[in-house]
């Protein structure tokens, strides 16, 4: 079973790596986004969930304070559903609809990783390969 886990683990830790390495070679597109989308501080804001994505996803990965990568992430993502996917702002059925998704898709992958914080913070050694143990302990 900690071969799954280590499977899922990656998996899930892929999209955030592969995203907030993409936020730094494509900083000025998404900075004009996030000055369309009237975020404060665009560019910095860009690098900066960059960052967060970025050590997020290696945390879950290689299972660094693994719990402490996931509970990140899940308030990151449902930050960045809020200020970037506020669909309920938008007319245009086309950018409503891409913005309805992508708001979702980010609650979504957020309660995969409350999910994957709840389980990772359970002090045991069953998650698979994991470099340190959680920063959490739920386990009480």
């Amino acid at each position: 079973m900690e071969f799954v886990m280590l499977i899922g683990r990656i998996l899930f830790g892929l999209i955030f790596v592969s995203s907030g390495i993409n936020h730094f070679r494509e900083t000025e597109a998404m900075t004009g986004y996030a000055q369309f989308k009237k975020i404060p501080s665009p560019k910095l804001a860009v690098q900066g969930s960059g960052l967060v994505l970025l050590l997020g996803g290696i945390s879950v990965i290689f299972g660094i304070w693994a719990d402490l990568g996931a509970i990140v992430l899940a308030i990151s993502l449902i930050a960045m559903a809020v200020a970037m996917h506020n669909y309920w702002t938008v007319s245009e059925p086309q950018a409503k609809q891409a913005d309805m998704i992508g708001f979702w898709k980010n609650i979504s992958m957020a309660g995969g990783a409350i999910f994957m914080f709840a389980v990772l913070s359970v002090e045991t050694n069953t998650f698979g390969f994991m470099i340190t143990g959680p920063l959490f302990n739920t386990s009480l």
